[in-house]
């Protein structure tokens, strides 16, 4: 498989991936995203001694910013794999503190733990605590807004539970409505009476008394009946209440978990999108790289058959050596003949010569005792 191949399966797949997740969200669960992104080594403190560091990840990983437009929060979330090692919402309250020139931390009292991040430069490090600064602040004015929000809204509230307070105190709650008057009690109240004597008076007020609190007996019996009917009401829809409340909770909870999960695998398709640049830069090294391979693969080629050139004049080099050397023990075997040839040539010579010698040593004396005849015949001759 070639490396076009390779990044063209790589793109579908990325694709469908995307489009699961565009299916999955509706375009409209993605309400959360990152502003921010880097890399570095995730330690946390052990639990036990609160001095040691652990890591949790056994290389660096991308950790991420993300801001929640529909909840306004703040969050560093970073994914090995898929497993998420860091999930802290960054909160006014919260400090980045830099321990050493590529090492920081802060702590997170929700999590119950303190996270270390360590980078691979000191400029990392530095850009990681100015937003971390950035975004804290941005967590503080936020807070601070939905604090004042809250008590605009508290406000009026407090006033119409003041006016429910004080409407029991009216008179309509006290004796009845209108309607609920009786008309004596009507015609007590709005029709002109005579002055009574001073005999009079006293049964006369009882009289009013008495059916003044007969009045309230019967408005507060009436009160009483719509209390009870009211309170069976209401205990009817607290129990209705109670079971919506169990209903809700059930649905808030299976929401929390959905929108848990949905924010996994919105931080997965992001870490996707950085694995997918991350492969993308791979390929496109591993390509590179395989030109250069390839290059020097032509180039080993030429060397070889240049090698192969060479040994072959190397061949013909070595026959030809092999002939001349053959041709050069003839040679010499013709040579030690030679001169075995020339040492009895010299041997017979210098015999022929020691041969000669003796000869010529005889011939002298032959030519002496000659030469002595002749005289001894000369001066025989003369004597004569």
């Amino acid at each position: 498989m070639t490396s076009e191949n390779r990044k063209a399966e790589t793109n579908a797949v990325f694709s469908r991936w995307l489009q699961f997740v565009r299916n999955l969200f509706k375009m409209d669960q993605c309400r959360e995203q990152p502003i921010f992104s880097t890399r570095a080594h995730v330690f946390q403190i052990d639990p036990n001694t609160k001095k040691n560091w652990v890591p949790t990840s056994k290389h660096a990983v991308t950790v991420s910013y993300f801001y929640d437009s529909t909840r306004n929060v703040y969050r560093i979330i970073s994914l090995d794999g898929s497993k998420a090692i860091i999930n802290s919402t960054i909160s006014p309250n919260m400090t980045f503190t830099k321990t050493s020139q590529k090492f920081g931390q802060w702590a997170d009292s929700r999590a119950n733990t303190v996270y270390g991040l360590g980078f691979s430069s000191e400029n990392h490090l530095t850009k990681f605590a100015e937003k971390f600064q950035e975004f804290k602040e941005a967590a503080r004015l936020a807070k601070e807004k939905s604090q004042e929000k809250m008590e605009l809204t508290s406000t009026p509230s407090q006033e119409s539970a003041g006016g429910d307070i004080q409407s029991p105190l009216t008179p309509e709650s006290i004796n009845g409505t209108d309607d609920e008057r009786t008309p004596s009690e009507v015609t007590q109240n709005f029709e002109p009476r005579a002055e009574p004597t001073q005999n009079a008076l006293p049964f006369t007020h009882s009289s009013v008394i008495n059916k003044h609190w007969e009045a309230e007996l019967a408005t507060l019996k009436g009160n009483n009946a719509k209390l009870t009917a009211a309170l069976l009401e209401s205990t009817a829809n607290v129990k209705q209440w109670k079971q919506q409340l169990a209903a809700y909770q059930e649905e808030a909870e299976r929401l929390h978990k959905r929108v848990s999960e949905l924010e996994c695998l919105s931080s997965q398709a992001n870490a996707v999108q950085t694995h997918k640049t991350e492969l993308n830069q791979t390929i496109q090294e591993l390509e590179s790289t395989l030109k250069k391979k390839e290059e020097e693969i032509e180039r080993l080629k030429e060397e070889i058959d240049h090698a192969k050139e060479l040994q072959e004049q190397r061949d013909s080099l070595s026959q030809k050596l092999q002939e001349v050397e053959t041709r050069n023990k003839d040679l010499e075997g013709q040579l030690s003949d030679l001169e075995q040839r020339l040492e009895k040539s010299q041997s017979e010579q210098e015999a022929f010569r020691n041969n000669l010698k003796t000869l010529l040593e005889i011939l002298d004396g032959k030519i002496f005792e000659l030469t002595e005849l002749r005289d001894n015949l000369a001066k025989l001759i003369e004597c004569s």
